[in-house]
């Protein structure tokens, strides 16, 4: 029933990271409860004063009676603070009041400073009697010299560190005294805090970055752990020593092996596979070589991203992917400033960390769909990592030291170029990759495809075979990509499909009243038709287990996938005229196009529709301007019958799938067909496409995508192309047996397209001399 009684100072701490508050007080006497008046809401009660009552007024009669005991007990406490380290503010302050305070206020100010236990700590506190304090606390002072005497002798290289673990508040009392177990903590965090300037020490950081820690380390050990600031100091340098600032991999360099697993991983994309192998042979000769920055365009499901990730397998480097699609803020690539509540650094430096060396390989994905918004452009940021002069020297804002990314392999993806900002694409190095033909897609089908859906699903070649032809109808007549991500789902139906044949057959085998029932010649003759290929949602023929392995054939596949999607043929389209064939390039892929044209009677109008672009509606102009003007040399008239095409004749041309915006001026030479065809009363070839850019004076001029454009031709069955004379250079990048199968047609003027769009050509009438009299 012995308390202290304080006077309330200062209240200190804050509610993050975690609430954490200290009362400092100031102590005046100890008193006795004499009675308890009141509990709530807070104690109350009637207390008696016991000690301070004329102890500073009768100093030197105290000091009398006590002589030798007060004597001693201040030589044990000038010889405990001695052995601390007086430089330290703290200690020194102690020292001074040694001499200043009386000697009767001495054990209570030294039992709150030295280590003893809350028991030890009462006891002190129930001495009211002054020699009682004193002779109670002599033995504490003794303990705790003989303790620093030990751990000198076991510590001297931290001697300096356990004379400050041990100055702690000086004159100074608080309302709740600390146990053992919190000093231990204490001087826990005070070990880890010097193991992570060892840390700091020992890194191959910069010289830059060594002494930007240094300097945060010394304001770390100044600043009490309440503070906010503490906890976002110490992440800031925990983190700079996890960067890899020097840490790498060594490549493996062998020419022979990489071909060998590049090609093992994917089929075709000989353009990557030559690229990286050229990186590999210039990093024989040369050691430190900067890392290329790469940018492979294509359309969806080509492989851009699992390349990414064989390249790094080929290189023995580790792989980082950083999806940038729909990023906004320029702080998810540069980091945010220390300054901010919650600040972190960005993906570059995450990445880093993560993987833990400094040259892996970076997958930045679909860099073409970066956002901008009122946090910044990220694409700009990015100007910076991506640039070879700049990036070895690159600065995050959270770390505010420069970091060498030169070393590190980045591979940029994305579908188009259109919306890449030019001075981030001028920065890296494009590599086109186009989608697959037929007989590459069916390559990888069976290569990697099949395989990998056979183990998804539990089969095996034993339970199911898919041959090459049926592989080639679920091609054209159930997808339509440059890709095989679509090939890839409907082989995975059919898996599903046949597991669950499989399971059930399977589970009918287990039934032991169920007799094995043998089967003929002809039911294995016809087996695809009764057993292999019945509807998965049929089951009363699976009273029998199905015949293994479970052939898929075409009557399989309308069962498992329904109807076919796409018709390979398109001639019946090109019935009537009016109607030609156009190639039009998408980020998916090349595409075919049709473009049609009506006239009506009205007053020489000319409509289009099917969301077109500026450019588009131009070359529709130029297209009827160039008729118009060579209406009398092709014979071209209207509906009565005169030369000029819109003399009371209004004309539509529409571009079908009208939900699709399109532009670009590669439609000029099948707009003038179409209309040709409209005027001449002529059908156009049902088997030919067309592309290229028109003039007013009737030239065919060149335009991009020739690869994705011809496949996708191929693809849908046509047979000849027609293309501008000076694209024919861009042939060469498509495989033979796509070459084999279409005949080009270059042309220079529009006389050559019309020429080989129609059977038999398009007659030009001749010019006739005539004479005019003079007379």
């Amino acid at each position: 029933r012995i308390g202290t009684a304080a006077l309330a100072v200062q209240v200190v701490g804050s509610n993050w990271p975690k609430p954490h508050y200290t009362l400092l007080v100031t102590g005046l006497c100890r008193f006795q409860i004499l009675q308890l008046l009141k509990e709530k809401p807070y104690p109350v009660a009637e207390v008696e004063q016991l000690d301070r009552l004329e102890q500073f007024t009768n100093q030197h009669k105290s000091e009398e009676e006590l002589g030798e005991l007060s004597e001693q007990f201040y030589k044990y406490a000038v010889q405990l603070v001695e052995m601390l380290d007086m430089s330290v503010p703290a200690v020194a302050k102690l020292r001074r009041l040694l001499d200043n305070l009386p000697r009767e206020a001495l054990p209570d100010i030294l039992t709150s400073i030295i280590r003893t236990s809350n028991q030890e700590k009462l006891q002190i506190l129930d001495a009211v009697r002054l020699e009682e304090r004193f002779k109670m606390t002599i033995p504490l002072l003794v303990r705790q010299i003989e303790g620093l005497k030990l751990l000198q002798k076991t510590r001297k290289p931290k001697q300096d560190d356990d004379k400050r673990v041990v100055a702690i508040r000086p004159n100074r009392r608080i309302s709740h005294i600390p146990s053992t177990t919190e000093d231990d903590d204490e001087e826990e965090d005070h070990d880890d805090v010097v193991m992570l300037e060892k840390k700091i020490r020992t890194s191959s950081m910069s010289e830059q970055a060594l002494k930007v820690c240094l300097k945060e380390i010394k304001r770390l050990k100044k600043m009490p752990q309440s503070m906010p600031e503490y906890a976002l100091t110490r992440n800031y340098l925990e983190l700079m020593v996890e960067l890899p600032w020097s840490k790498s991999t060594k490549d493996r360099l062998e020419i022979r092996a990489a071909r060998i697993l590049l090609d093992n991983d994917h089929y075709a994309m000989e353009k990557l596979k030559k690229r990286v192998l050229e990186y590999l042979a210039v990093r024989q000769l040369k050691n430190n070589l900067k890392g290329p920055i790469l940018c492979f365009v294509g359309p969806p499901g080509v492989g851009k991203t699992s390349v990414g990730r064989s390249i790094a397998k080929t290189l023995g480097r580790e792989f980082h992917r950083i999806a940038l699609g729909g990023v906004c803020d320029q702080s998810d690539i540069r980091g945010h400033r220390r300054t901010y509540v919650g600040s972190m650094p960005g993906r570059i430096i995450n990445g880093l960390k993560t993987v833990g060396v400094n040259n892996p390989v970076f997958l930045l994905d679909e860099v073409d769909k970066l956002g901008k918004s009122l946090q910044g452009d990220p694409a700009a940021a990015l100007l910076e990592v991506l640039d070879p002069e700049q990036n070895h020297s690159f600065t995050d804002h959270y770390l505010n030291v420069a970091f060498d990314l030169s070393q590190v392999l980045f591979i940029a993806t994305a579908n188009t170029t259109a919306t890449i900002p030019p001075a981030l694409l001028d920065r890296m190095e494009i590599i086109q990759v186009p989608g697959y033909t037929q007989e590459e897609k069916i390559e990888i089908a069976h290569r990697h495809l099949i395989p990998k859906q056979l183990e998804q699903h539990g089969l095996t070649p034993q339970q199911i075979q898919i041959p090459q032809v049926t592989t080639l109808d679920i091609i054209t007549r159930y997808t339509r990509e440059a890709g095989v991500r679509s090939l890839d789902r409907k082989l995975g139906a059919i898996c599903r499909a046949v597991a669950v044949k499989v399971a059930e057959g399977q589970h009918k085998e287990t039934k032991p009243d169920r007799a094995e029932v043998g089967e003929g010649e002809d039911c294995k003759e016809h087996v695809t038709e009764d057993a292999k290929t019945e509807s998965i949602s049929d089951t009363a023929d699976l009273a029998l287990p199905p015949e293994m392995p479970i052939l898929i054939d075409f009557h399989a596949l309308k069962d498992i996938l329904g109807p076919p999607m796409y018709e390979a043929e398109v001639s019946e389209r090109l019935s009537q005229p009016g109607v030609a064939i156009g190639l039009a390039w998408t980020p998916l892929g090349g595409e075919i196009m049709f473009v049609e044209a009506s006239r009506m009677d009205g007053e020489g109008q000319l409509t289009l529709t099917g969301q077109l672009g500026d450019v588009m509606k131009e070359s529709a102009h130029l297209a009827i301007s160039w008729l118009r003007s060579n209406a009398k040399r092709y014979q071209l008239t209207n509906a009565s019958g005169s030369f000029d095409l819109l003399d009371n004749t209004d004309i539509h041309l529409h571009f079908p799938a009208g939900a699709v915006t399109k532009d670009g001026p590669s439609a000029g030479v099948t707009i003038v067909t179409c209309l040709a065809s409209l005027f001449s009363g002529r059908l156009v070839c049902s088997d030919v496409a067309m592309t290229g850019e028109i003039t007013l004076r009737g030239l065919v001029l060149p335009v991009g995508g020739i690869k994705d454009k011809v496949l996708a031709a191929h693809r849908a069955g046509l047979k000849r192309i027609i293309i501008p004379q000076r694209n024919e250079k861009d042939l060469e990048e498509i495989a033979v047996n796509v070459r084999q199968d279409l005949t080009f047609v270059m042309a220079s003027c529009l006389d050559e397209v019309l020429n080989a769009a129609f059977d038999g050509g398009f007659a030009v009438k001749p010019r006739v001399e005539r004479l005019t009299s003079k007379l």
